[in-house]
């Protein structure tokens, strides 16, 4: 299949990503334990709603409502037997939005983690996962993605099973980790270790880099250090809006627009190339990291206190990657909120 994302990055320095799903979809109805993927077939107009505001606030990238589309996620809702009918429908429903706008939009087919543990770890062996991507992934490409995104993994097993999964239905792949506490993610990649693992995966993504996490601080300092591991890699910043807070009963996430705007031209200054938010970013939110990015000419690399300054403490004091980085930690994957 043709390369669609490479093509367009031929064309420009950087790319506008989305916001976050489950936010958006909380805010139009979707309540908590439910699975957004079935929306896909029971709101479909609501799906496309969320792509088109999306676009319409500046995105070039839309990535798909099938986050939790694995067999092992959908069984949690009773659905393991539709992975294809619900995966397809949600790369059709971006594919319609993407088709009918007048600029570029590239469809990118969201795979999260499985939320089980893979050997040596857990039960779930390397074959398994593999087959149960590469269901996923057949199903986004058949529905019209140009390009399969895994995001919010955590451990180099899973990752290296989303790469073969994607080699064996010869697809073009983009993946995120999710680097928390310390800088490393909760099974304890560090920013080098990913970047170093690339070359080795059977199919290496076009992009890589870094999507939820503790916040927009730590996030581009993982950047920075993947961009220093592999300076001529195509970086991808995803951040948070903030930090989620309760107000009134519900998850609020404290990121303002402009708060936003700042990380993006930080995020392009530290070597990122695909900027967009993750969890709590809204359509204002984009809206003015798109205004920021088309008005700013990049500077030096940011130093940590730059980014410290302009966007707040870091949530730990390194990266992960020196003598008194934490061991190892278990985790099952999250929702990408």
């Amino acid at each position: 299949m043709s390369n669609r994302l490479t093509e367009l990055l031929e064309t420009r320095d950087w790319l506008l990503l989305d916001g976050a799903t489950g936010t958006n979809l909380f805010a139009m109805g979707l309540e908590a334990g439910d699975a957004p993927e079935m929306w896909n077939v029971d709101f479909p107009d609501r799906i496309r709603a969320l792509h088109q505001g999306f676009v319409d606030s500046g995105s070039d990238v839309i990535l798909t409502n099938s986050f939790g589309g694995t067999a092992y996620r959908l069984k949690l809702h009773n659905a393991q037997n539709r992975v294809h009918e619900l995966n397809k429908r949600a790369a059709e429903l971006a594919r319609e939005v993407a088709d009918a706008c007048d600029r570029e939009i590239i469809v990118a087919g969201s795979m999260g983690p499985t939320g089980e543990l893979l050997v040596p770890v857990g039960p779930l062996s390397h074959e398994d996962a593999v087959a149960a991507f590469e269901a996923q992934g057949r199903a986004l490409i058949e529905g019209g993605a140009d390009v399969l995104w895994a995001e919010t993994i955590s451990s180099e097993e899973e990752m290296a099973a989303v790469a073969e999964a994607a080699a064996n239905i010869d697809a073009p792949l983009c993946g995120t980790l999710s680097f928390d506490s310390a800088g490393r993610t909760m099974m304890g990649v560090t920013s080098s270790g990913y970047a170093e693992m690339q070359d080795r995966l059977a199919r290496k993504p076009l992009a890589f880099g870094a999507n939820c996490g503790t916040g927009a601080p730590d996030l581009l300092r993982t950047v920075l250090g993947l961009t220093e591991a592999a300076p001529d890699a195509i970086v991808i910043a995803k951040a948070n809006a903030g930090i989620p807070k309760y107000v009134d009963g519900a998850i609020e996430y404290d990121g303002t627009p402009e708060t936003m705007a700042e990380y993006a031209k930080l995020a392009r200054d530290s070597g990122a190339r695909l900027i967009g938010g993750c969890c709590g970013t809204r359509n204002p939110h984009l809206v003015a990291m798109r205004a920021a990015l088309e008005s700013h000419t990049p500077g030096d690399r940011p130093s940590l206190d730059k980014i410290r300054e302009t966007l707040g403490d870091f949530s730990s004091a390194d990266d992960g990657t020196g003598d008194t980085a934490p061991p190892k930690r278990e985790r099952r994957g999250g929702r990408r909120s």
